[in-house]
């Protein structure tokens, strides 16, 4: 009892030494950062930075061999040459048909290189501080590279355009430097979020709804779940990226990736984390040697909120309001359907893909290449295949569908000055003739003076907003008449119209009706001899 006694005092004595605060709680650890390193730390960042290659001067001072790294990235140079094609691709050289062409635009397209200061063919790709390091690795998200600029961030207020009264605000280089860390969905999509000159506009399976995604948009980004960057699958070393949609991997016959393997394989495609035989039910793994992944789950794309542009008519651009100046007409969504500086737009959300065979080899139309205007639209770049070449797979894909600028003379597509404060600016002075011969003398080409329309599409494979297993496409969805692989040839679908033949479905059903007299039969005839032997 007076152990007891003496226990209840003690604790009581305790209660009362808390309550009064002569005796504090244990102190509460702080919050370990994931780096190594804080950078809020480092004195080379603890400074007034003027410009954005000030602060990628003192980043260099320890990450000595960053931009020597970047200098060797398709990011950087913005220019592929497929090994297979042989064609000189990337975003310096090709021509799209949605802003057309980064060509005599470059201070306006160039805020989203990975570089400070390309306004001409003059920029010098050698010089380590034009990298731009904060582009990537910004965690803020207070850092902007606005467009006129020349991939140049802006330090202090600055009116924009010259005149306009319109301001840019400048940005504080030193706090976003001083809070640096890997990439992430934000920093990338930055740029890959809104290509074509708007969120959404280009890719159709990329917008900024990815920025914090929810299950169902796509379970790989999901916030409360594996809350994947895009790095987690565009894994990359030496600053290099994989998964290049100019030479994608369409068919990958690799095994699983395995940590301290060597493996060149390439890390983007689902095989990589999956492998061959992902299914639980072995007839949905009898799908994975012709059926890409993307084609069962991702049933259709645009499907956060966001839609995509998938129709742009530049012949249509030029007209002004009543008011006798540039206008916009918006749908009832507030989205643009007409522009005067650019033409007529047509929209989707939750879209349905195209189906393709494609076997990972693209062919694009470049400057230069003669075109006949005819009946059919011309192919922007044409994603090869076919169901017997044994190395394609049927992919989704968004078909984006134009009508662009072309020198009916010539017959080639051409290159049109868009952007700029100057007279031959199309978005300035709405003069076809002025803004091609601008466009076309930057690359040193023929230009007849005449400026003519060309229906076109492109090709943009899906392979992002991949669904929970629930809502992947259903069987009946493709096993059926008129499903959605209806186009596709080569292969025999059971249940789709094209793939019915009459002479045997009747063959079937008289061998069903067959087995069925003939079990009826014997089950009758146990059933008298039963009867007769009792």
């Amino acid at each position: 009892m007076r152990r007891l006694l003496g226990l209840v005092a003690a604790t009581v004595a305790a209660i009362i030494l808390v309550a009064s605060g002569q005796v504090s709680a244990a102190p509460v650890p702080a919050k370990l950062l994931k780096s190594t390193a804080d950078h809020s730390k480092f004195k080379a960042l603890d400074q007034e930075f003027a410009s954005g290659p000030e602060v990628t001067k003192a980043c260099l001072s320890c990450h000595t061999e960053a931009a020597k790294q970047i200098h060797q990235t398709q990011h950087w140079k913005w220019e592929f040459i497929n090994p297979d094609t042989k064609q000189v691709l990337g975003k310096k050289h090709i021509v799209n048909n949605f802003c057309t062409s980064v060509k005599s635009n470059e201070a306006a397209c160039n805020s989203c290189h990975i570089g400070y200061g390309w306004r001409d063919d003059k920029f010098d790709f050698t010089v380590e501080e034009n990298v731009d390091c904060l582009v990537c690795h910004d965690a803020t998200g207070k850092y902007k590279k606005p467009s006129g600029f020349a991939g140049l961030p802006v330090t202090k207020d600055t009116e924009f355009p010259p005149g306009s009264g319109k301001i840019v605000r400048g940005i504080n280089l030193k706090e976003i430097a001083m809070k640096v860390g890997p990439s992430r969905r934000t920093t990338c999509g930055g740029c890959h979020f809104n290509g074509g000159g708007g969120d959404g506009v280009k890719h159709g399976d990329l917008d900024t709804s990815l920025e914090a995604p929810n299950k169902d948009l796509d379970v790989h980004m999901d916030t409360e779940g594996l809350n994947f960057t895009c790095a987690t699958c565009h894994k990359t070393g030496g600053h290099q990226v994989p998964g290049s949609r100019y030479a994608p991997t369409a068919m990958d016959k690799n095994p699983a990736h395995i940590r301290g393997v060597a493996d060149k394989s390439n890390p983007t495609t689902c095989q990589a984390c999956h492998g061959q035989a992902p299914h639980k039910v072995a007839k949905l793994n009898d799908h994975t040697g012709k059926l890409a992944c993307q084609t069962c789950h991702i049933p259709a794309f645009a499907r956060g909120g966001q839609p995509t542009k998938m129709f742009w008519d530049w012949s249509t651009a030029g007209k002004l309001g009543p008011d006798g100046k540039p206008m916009v007409v918006k749908d009832d969504d507030g989205y643009d359907t007409y522009m005067t500086i650019k033409g007529d737009f047509k929209w989707a959300e939750n879209v349905k893909p195209e189906y393709i065979w494609f076997n990972g080899t693209v062919n694009y139309t470049l400057f230069g290449d003669k075109i006949e205007k005819g009946d059919k639209p011309t192919a922007i770049n044409n994603f090869e295949g076919s169901a017997t070449d044994g190395k394609s797979m049927i992919w989704p894909i968004k078909l984006f569908r134009g009508k662009q600028q072309y020198d009916p003379v010539n017959k080639t597509l051409v290159i049109t000055h868009l952007a700029g404060n100057d007279d031959t600016a199309f978005w300035k002075n709405l003069n076809w003739e002025k803004a091609v011969a601008t466009g076309m003398s930057s690359e040193n080409a023929k230009f007849s003076g005449k400026v003519d329309f060309i229906e076109t599409y492109s090709m943009w494979p899906i392979t992002h907003m991949v669904a929970p297993k629930e809502k992947a496409v259903g069987c009946v969805e493709c096993h059926s008449s008129g499903g959605r692989l209806e186009k596709i040839d080569g292969i025999y679908i059971p249940g789709r119209g094209s793939d019915h033949a009459a002479w045997l479905e009747v063959g079937g059903w008289a061998v069903a009706a067959l087995a069925l007299l003939a079990v009826l039969g014997h089950g009758l005839g146990r059933f008298f001899a039963y009867k007769r032997n009792r």
